[in-house]
């Protein structure tokens, strides 16, 4: 009986302290994103009033700036748009290496803000949702705080209790019976998300995942308990140093092998679509969603993106 009861004990400890330990394999910084990621010219798949542009276009009509330590990406904020014409023209980028185990830490100084915004860091798979996604940064028409959201296809659910400092909106990951909600977790930091966040300089945003859990940490930009390999972007990285993660998903009722394939990782800004369309008024935007996006180019002068950097970590 005694082995019987090691041996669990011993699988316990190699899963808590598997993927510690990180090494950086790609680093993104102002060019070097133009390189590593390509601009997506698709529809939009959540059916925004958004019209995504080429690189060409995006770098040709200044939505695309990328100089020293900044990438920028944002909305066109000068166009009066013809209500049977195409959406506001924005950005949409997508890495070019995908990436199972690893942990991304993003030092973001400025997101997208504004009415109608639905601005978004996240990862997604190929064949979706049964390759799963993984939302990092992620809200509406500056509703804080930010939500961290797994995405996936049946038979994955989360605990009701487990070890975060944000707080649960839901425990079934299967987009098919929440209606595409996923299971998400409402970072607990006021400061996390929209104006407020800019106000602050911006923060670090970092996600671990391994086959074991997916964590996701936010620290503002001047939180004094900023894990120095984060705020250094040390090419290693112990992730056991970091404090109680914000989010924390475990594959406790969730195979995070069999739901989660190679990601590509993605930053995008929308407007209005299935989300901040959805809830617009609810939120205390004025009019409809639609006909403010067309008539209103100066309401998105904030609606950007400002990256200083992103460091990519695997075992």
């Amino acid at each position: 009986m005694l082995i019987l009861r090691v041996a669990p004990l011993l699988s316990y400890l190699v899963l808590s302290v598997r993927g510690a330990t990180y090494s950086q394999v790609d680093t993104f910084s102002g060019q070097s994103f133009l390189s590593g990621f390509v601009h997506q010219a698709i529809p939009d798949p959540t059916h925004g009033r958004v019209n995504y542009v080429s690189e060409d276009i995006a770098i040709a009509q200044n939505l695309t700036f990328a100089l020293d330590d900044h990438l920028i990406i944002r909305a066109d904020h000068t166009t009066v748009l013809q209500a049977n014409g195409p959406g506001r023209n924005s950005v949409r980028l997508m890495s070019n290496k995908q990436y199972t185990t690893h942990v991304s830490v993003w030092n973001v100084r400025h997101m997208p803000q504004g009415c109608a915004t639905w601005p978004a860091i996240w990862e997604v798979g190929d064949d979706w949702p049964n390759q799963g996604e993984i939302d990092i940064l992620e809200g509406v028409n500056d509703q804080a705080p930010n939500q961290v959201t797994l995405h996936t296809n049946t038979g994955c659910t989360m605990p009701q209790v487990r070890v975060q400092s944000g707080n649960a909106e839901g425990d079934n990951c299967d987009v098919a019976a929440t209606n595409n909600a996923g299971c998400g977790v409402q970072v607990s930091n006021s400061n996390g998300y929209g104006p407020a966040f800019n106000a602050a300089g911006g923060g670090f945003y970092a996600m671990e995942r391994t086959d074991a859990f997916v964590k996701v940490w936010f620290w503002s930009r001047g939180d004094p308990d900023i894990p120095q390999d984060v705020l250094n972007g040390a090419s290693d990285i112990n992730t056991d140093n970091w404090d109680t993660p914000s989010a924390f998903f475990p594959n406790t009722s969730c195979d995070i092998d069999e739901h989660f394939g190679p990601h590509n990782l993605i930053i995008n800004l929308t407007l209005c679509g299935d989300w901040a369309g959805a809830v617009y008024g609810a939120d205390g935007c004025p009019g409809d969603c639609v006909s403010f996006v067309n008539n209103n180019p100066e309401a998105f002068t904030e609606a950007y993106f400002d990256i200083q950097w992103l460091k990519v970590y695997s075992e």
